[in-house]
């Protein structure tokens, strides 16, 4: 990237090169294209059919019994102390900017 300025002080920037987004996008619009041709010459084929889920008929059965031993999880709260920081505000007079409109015909 370089920067050059005018007699008026006014500067421009010329960037060289292309950009990571750019050349990602080249890549992905190749392959598409690259895809697009396999198909459309036969060299790679989708060849989808119907199909269904086959039918089954379920009768009777039981779920298997299981016996989980686990661990029991507490959760509570205990005291300790921390240092926490305070923020304090205090008032002072301080002369600020004033901005007003003020008619021809005022003093």
């Amino acid at each position: 990237m370089a920067d050059y300025r005018d007699d008026r002080g006014t500067v421009y920037v010329e960037r060289r090169g292309m950009g990571a987004g750019k050349i990602i996008a080249i890549i992905v619009v190749l392959a598409a294209i690259i895809a697009a041709i396999l198909f459309a010459t036969g060299f790679w084929s989708a060849d989808v059919k119907e199909g269904a889920l086959p039918d089954v008929k379920v009768s009777g059965g039981e779920l298997p019994k299981v016996d989980v031993d686990s661990k029991e999880v507490v959760v509570g709260t205990t005291s300790t102390t921390v240092d926490v920081p305070k923020v304090t505000t205090e008032k002072e007079s301080i002369s600020v900017p004033v901005v007003g409109v003020k008619d021809n015909g005022e003093k």
